[in-house]
């Protein structure tokens, strides 16, 4: 299994956070548990899409 690292801030009322390791998963919400689970949704279909176009499909 893979490990990645998440980079989580809050600004004002808004958690952000993103993968250092893949460009464009990036995600905002409002709660921490919310940002969590969203980057990891993210990072799964990012992780898919990519193994897809590597594949030609």
């Amino acid at each position: 299994m893979a490990e990645y690292t998440v980079v989580v801030k809050k600004e004002g009322d808004w958690w952000i956070g993103w993968i250092e390791e893949i460009l464009g998963v990036n995600c905002q919400e409002r709660t921490h548990p919310e940002l969590l689970e969203t980057l990891r949704v993210t990072l799964r279909e990012a992780l898919e899409f990519n193994r897809q176009e590597a594949v030609g499909r």
